[in-house]
């Protein structure tokens, strides 16, 4: 349903939050090993999110990656859906058909719509904040 980066995206988000609520900022080998990720591809998915301001990299020797305490507040799934996908994800058919709509529809049309506004409620109602608690309570996981 997402793509790759945008998996990795939601993982290292979660991963700078959880840290970021311990007062810790993160390096790039850290954020690698917590998520599972290779790191030449992780350093491109934590780029992505500074450059749309999700996340902040501070240089030096006290240095890393970390959220502010109101992007940790705020920032929902859905941004970081948005950050490597775009909106594609509310737009395509279930079938994949290129000229699908309300007037031409696909056999699975209208219950498919159905599941792309029940995904578009969770993205948008989903923030980092409550997802990093639950990872801090034992209560989800980052990696297998």
């Amino acid at each position: 349903m997402f793509s790759k980066a945008c998996e990795y995206g939601i993982r290292a988000t979660i991963f700078v939050a959880k840290q970021s609520i311990e007062g810790r900022k993160v390096s790039l080998k850290e954020t690698t090993k917590a998520i599972d990720s290779p790191e030449a591809y992780t350093s491109k998915i934590l780029q992505q999110l500074k450059k749309h301001e999700i996340i902040r990299s501070d240089k030096g020797p006290r240095g890393g990656f970390s959220m502010e305490k109101e992007k940790l507040e705020k920032t929902t799934l859905e941004e970081i859906v948005y950050c490597f996908d775009g909106d594609s994800i509310y737009q395509g058919c279930g079938l994949g058909l290129k000229a699908c709509n309300a007037n031409k529809p696909c056999p699975i049309h209208f219950e498919f719509a159905k599941v792309r506004d029940g995904l578009a409620e969770l993205l948008s109602n989903t923030r980092i904040i409550t997802l990093a608690n639950e990872i801090n309570d034992g209560l989800a996981f980052l990696k297998s």
